[in-house]
């Protein structure tokens, strides 16, 4: 059947098992949206306030549904207001497709008004990117790009489509979407030597990264854990690829991980990074890290092996069917010593809070009580800042695709976005995005987003008055110079609700928390809730850039009067 290439472009979403999109509409697409009206009870658009919330929300949707997010922009600032979100979801590696309009075929390259090489723009933050200039070509590039963003390491594709194309006729025929391969490039020697590794080791130490959840190799995991008789931590990006819950769990391991992860990373003999990048933030000296340790690394990505640390043997592949190869040859281990001495460092060294006023707000308290009222079985998105790092610190994962963050990027702005598309994809499940007063500024405006589609999100907003983590670093190793970090923007948080129609509470002393957070709960509409907390809470533990891992500081003197930290 003959359609124009908007019609083509929505018949090759629903080809794909595409039932939502976010975008903004603009002179570039209006074809494709013109198609969308006729298309509105297939496919469900949501309107966000700016593009960018879009992308993130394009972004939590895929994260937390494992399906691909798509977005939409019009040409020009339209496109470039996605480059953010784009780069977010390629650091993460996220499978999201963007499409783009542009200026007519024949106005391009001339500054046409809201023109801009969005391909060139995006080159070195997508997994790949198309123009389309031939509409003979569309859909086979739309169905490519869905491989693409699903294959391999996953990550963003932008499909950039002058608007000449979308009004052009050709023939279409539907096809099914191509199988995703599982990519698995390990043989039976290096299968036998990762054995041998897991073998020799008396303090093994198993580490499992994004990897994990995006393979949806949680359950061959604890098969390993089991197998090994091992214990776990976790990357940011890795969180609820392991059950929190479980004895085994150590926290994080990183830049503000846990002191007992610290202190087995330095005792280690073998350590298994399954899934992960080894980042900067994980590592922090590479002289120090897991010195003691022979390092195996399980991860589909060859560009990352040996790329931030050198590691002793590699298994390239996907992380759920290389360990389906390897535990059955794997036989059982058994490491009581090691394991009761990661119980006596978990006992030793808890993460706790403390204030002086009994009545004051700690985040601890509010995550935990969080954690107890939905059983941990949440969502949970967040920005970035010191209350991300609390996120993953005092609630309690259980599931893979329960937390959603921005980890590689670290991009403030990110959670509203992408909570409103965790909760769009999954709307039988709370969504909550933790988010500080800093990065909420950023994208408050997608309020209206939550309100108009009554997308019943809970926004909890702790409000310190800074910007925290900032300001973390300018006492620590700035001597105390807070420039820029005090906001002092008087906002006030429940009216700015009120003027969106928006449910606002308020936490202001520890005997709050329970009943706010019960009443939150109990609704089923957008809800923003203000958590007023001080200052001068700190994230800990926390490893200075490039330092020792196993070396946290555990302490910040507050003081003015008495500068710099202790350990």
């Amino acid at each position: 059947m003959k359609l124009t290439g908007a019609e083509i472009i929505l018949e090759c979403l629903l080809e794909q098992g595409v039932d939502t999109v976010f975008g903004y509409p603009g002179g570039s697409v209006l074809n494709i949206y013109d198609a969308l009206y006729k298309y509105s009870d297939k496919i469900r658009h949501i309107l966000t306030a700016h593009e960018q919330g879009a992308s993130h929300a394009a972004d939590g949707y895929a994260r937390s549904t494992g399906r691909t997010g798509v977005v939409i922009a019009t040409s020009g600032p339209g496109a470039t207001n996605l480059v953010t979100g784009l780069a977010t979801a390629n650091m993460d590696s996220v499978p999201v497709v963007a499409i783009t309009g542009n200026v007519g075929c024949s106005a391009l390259g001339l500054d046409s008004f809201q023109e801009v090489d969005i391909t060139g723009v995006t080159i070195p933050i997508t997994k790949h990117n198309y123009i389309v200039k031939d509409i003979n070509k569309l859909a086979d590039t739309i169905r490519e790009a869905f491989y693409l963003a699903n294959s391999g390491r996953k990550g963003p594709v932008l499909i950039d489509v002058p608007k000449d194309v979308t009004a052009a006729i050709c023939e279409y025929t539907a096809q099914k979407p191509a199988p995703i391969p599982v990519e698995n490039h390990t043989t039976t020697h290096e299968l036998e030597r990762a054995v041998a590794m897991m073998m020799e080791a008396k303090r093994p130490f198993i580490y499992t990264g994004g990897g994990v959840i995006a393979s949806e190799a949680s359950e061959p995991v604890l098969e390993l854990v089991n197998r090994m008789d091992a214990p776990v931590s976790s990357s940011l990006m890795g969180q609820g690829s392991f059950d929190n819950t479980d004895p085994r769990y150590m926290g994080m391991l990183g830049m503000h991980g846990t002191v007992t992860a610290a202190k087995a990373i330095a005792e280690c003999d073998l350590f298994i990074g399954l899934g992960t990048r080894f980042s900067d933030r994980v590592i922090g000296d590479k002289a120090t890290f897991a010195k003691n340790a022979k390092i195996l690394q399980i991860d589909i990505d060859p560009a990352e092996v040996n790329k931030n640390i050198a590691v002793d043997l590699a298994l390239i592949g996907d992380v759920k069917a290389v360990l389906e190869q390897l535990l059955p040859l794997l036989p059982q281990q058994e490491h009581t010593q090691w394991m009761e001495q990661i119980q006596s460092w978990k006992k030793e060294y808890p993460l706790v809070m403390t204030a002086e006023d009994p009545e004051a707000v700690t985040p601890q308290d509010i995550i935990q009580t969080l954690d107890e009222l939905t059983h941990g079985d949440a969502i949970i998105t967040t920005e970035v800042g010191q209350h991300q790092m609390w996120a993953a610190q005092f609630y309690q994962f259980r599931h893979p695709r329960s937390f959603i963050s921005s980890g590689g990027l670290g991009t403030m702005g990110y959670g509203f976005g992408a909570a409103m598309g965790a909760q769009v994809g999954n709307p039988d499940k709370r969504v909550i995005n933790i988010a500080g007063d800093g990065s909420f500024h950023m994208n408050c405006n997608e309020l209206v987003t939550a309100y108009k589609f009554q997308i019943p999100m809970i926004e909890m907003l702790f409000n310190n008055n800074v910007l925290g983590m900032v300001r973390q670093w300018q006492r620590l190793f700035y001597d105390r110079r807070f420039s820029q970090t005090t906001l002092d923007r008087g906002t006030d948080y429940m009216l700015l609700a009120q003027a969106y129609h928006i449910k606002g509470l308020r936490i202001t002393k520890k005997s709050d928390i329970r009943p706010v957070l019960e009443e939150a709960l109990s609704l089923h509409e957008p809800v923003l809730i203000e958590c007023v907390i001080d200052r001068d809470i700190n994230v800990l533990p926390m490893v200075p850039p490039g330092a020792d891992v196993s070396k946290p500081i555990t302490h910040i003197t507050i003081e003015e009067k008495e500068g710099g930290a202790q350990s």
